[in-house]
């Protein structure tokens, strides 16, 4: 009976934890990118997408909704009308975190922009966003891992991330240099342990990938924790009000 008891009071805590005063808004947080964020589907795990544990660090107040979608530009992102979603669902005070450039950067992709265009594509997030009374922050395209012969990560998003830290300091926005703050975590690991962040596993290791896979763009659940624990540093670092919600220390 004391241990049903305990369950009672436990989700009876919950469901206070989650209640909302009538009149109350809760901040919404959109995640808006590319596959390095988004929710991975079952099959693709052990892969994740550095928004997965992005959105359980924040009190009730706060909720996340992670549109990143796997191989998404600027251009494919409004093309498709993902961008026109998420406008029609903003309001006022809610977050727009901004992450493109893996996809937009490489010519060979049919979802490639040219930089005029990856200029002219985020400047239509931030003013648009502003223009419903919301808070833009762009974010720079995460690292890669690759390391050259003598042990350096190589700088494979430097085009595009400069232009998006033009646009923040044109557009007067907040900016997460999450490509500079990545390679520093990947440098600090070095050319071998930094692969124990991304998906890298051995033939029959797991049952999504028997034959094994050696991806240096993906994370695993650790890498993607360590990236969004990048991305929540720089939200106090810059003193964002979204700040106040978050709930862990995170170690």
């Amino acid at each position: 009976m004391r241990n049903i008891f305990k369950f009672r009071l436990w989700v009876l805590t919950l469901a206070f934890m989650s209640f909302t005063w009538p009149g109350e808004k809760a901040i919404t947080v959109y995640l808006v990118g590319d596959s390095t964020m988004s929710q991975k589907a079952i099959k693709a795990y052990p892969e994740a997408g550095w928004g997965m544990p992005f959105s359980f660090f924040f009190n009730p107040e706060v909720r996340v909704d992670n549109r990143g979608q796997n191989g998404r530009s600027t251009k494919s992102f409004l093309k498709e009308g993902r961008w026109s979603a998420v406008m029609d669902s903003m309001n006022a005070g809610d977050y727009v975190l901004i992450q493109f450039g893996h996809n937009d950067e490489i010519q060979t992709k049919k979802n490639a922009t040219t930089e005029v265009e990856f200029r002219t594509n985020l400047k239509r997030f931030v003013s648009e966003t502003k223009s419903k009374k919301a808070f833009p922050v762009l974010i720079t395209a995460v690292a890669r891992r690759k390391f050259d012969a003598a042990g350096k990560l190589e700088d494979t998003h430097a085009v595009y991330s400069e232009i998006i830290r033009q646009v923040a300091k044109e557009t007067k926005v907040p900016l997460i240099d999450l490509d500079r703050k990545s390679q520093a975590l990947l440098t600090a690991f070095g050319p071998e342990q930094s692969k124990f962040l991304y998906n890298h596993l051995e033939p029959g290791e797991h049952p999504n990938y028997p034959n094994g896979v050696q991806d240096d763009t993906h994370f695993n659940e650790f890498g993607a924790r360590k990236m969004a624990q990048l991305v929540l540093a720089e939200i106090r670092a810059l003193k964002l009000g979204l700040a106040d919600h978050i709930v862990s220390k995170d170690k």
